[in-house]
């Protein structure tokens, strides 16, 4: 199904699409031959190992893998950082489906953990795949400067998540926000947290200057909201068995969304804003941003 926001003549999605594959084949490999599973029993390490394999756009550790390229470094050498902000993000997905919070019952068009393994798995499974992100980052193959900074970052972009999945969840907004911006604070949190902390992975590791981090987080955070938006739309105009998930639960529960605050159209013109103003982010970079620019542009455009 075409997106509501695609045209014809772009051909960004499909290039860049090819190259997210590509470089999701690369974490999904690392993460299936990791060792630690192997010290688990096994009923734990097939519900996480269900949790975190076989699927998925592996988005956050993409932008882990175009950070580090941007600033200089090697791709291969940030494979820890990608596999361990997939693990949060996965944890994330784990609880998120659960009964308890959004009672999920299809992720990544497979049934969930908890359906798959039951509830009590499901818990644990998540509280393993928290854990062991840290742990691939203390034996990651780095300075110990780096290992220093790349937990201290993942674990206060994790601790950013949960305060943005508390706020759409269970609420505690700061009271007198209107709501484009109670919007904007939840998904700048729950989202765009963790897109951040996954560019700042890549550039810590490539030895990345205080001015180009600067730059690659005001671009995460643009980023971040641009793809809550379309993520919102796509609830609206496209199918559970096209999107993978469960589709217009938001509105069932009474959450808001990007739509129905400002209607489809307004709501599509607020991606061009945040795409435009992700990319000019990059300027610092020159050249080197020329990646994570098409992938803002196709991810404007994505379908799922």
């Amino acid at each position: 199904m075409p997106s509501p926001l695609m045209t014809a003549a772009d051909t960004t999605y499909a290039t860049t699409h090819a190259q997210l594959a590509e470089s999701a084949a690369a974490v999904e490999a690392w993460l299936d031959a990791w060792p630690g599973w192997n010290t688990l029993p096994d009923n734990l390490a097939q519900a996480a190992r269900h949790g975190v394999l076989g699927g998925g756009k592996r988005l956050r550790p993409y932008l882990v893998r175009l950070a580090t390229e941007a600033c200089g470094g090697k791709a291969i050498d940030a494979l820890p950082a990608a596999a361990a902000v997939e693990l949060v993000h996965c944890f994330s997905l784990v609880h998120d489906d659960l009964p308890a919070l959004d009672n999920d019952a299809l992720r990544r068009g497979a049934p969930t953990v908890h359906v798959e393994h039951g509830e009590a798995m499901a818990i644990l499974a998540g509280d393993l795949l928290l854990a062991q992100s840290f742990q691939v980052l203390a034996s990651a193959d780095w300075p110990d400067e780096v290992r220093a900074k790349a937990v201290a970052r993942l674990s206060q972009a994790t601790c950013t998540m949960v305060v943005g999945q508390i706020h759409d969840t269970l609420g505690g907004v700061p009271e007198g926000l209107d709501p484009e911006a109670t919007l904007t604070l939840i998904h700048a949190a729950k989202t765009g947290a963790l897109m951040q902390c996954a560019l700042g992975l890549g550039a810590d590791v490539a030895g990345a200057d205080a001015a180009t981090h600067d730059a690659l987080q005001a671009y995460g955070e643009q980023i971040g909201i641009m793809f809550q938006i379309v993520d919102d739309l796509l609830d609206v105009t496209q199918s559970e068995a096209h999107v993978g998930k469960a589709v217009r639960k938001d509105a069932d529960k009474g959450r808001p969304s990007w739509p129905d605050l400002l209607g489809i159209e307004t709501a599509i013109e607020q991606v061009q804003v945040h795409l435009d103003a992700a990319i000019t982010a990059l300027a610092p970079l020159g050249d080197a941003g020329a990646a994570l620019s098409e992938l803002a542009r196709a991810l404007a455009v994505r379908t799922r």
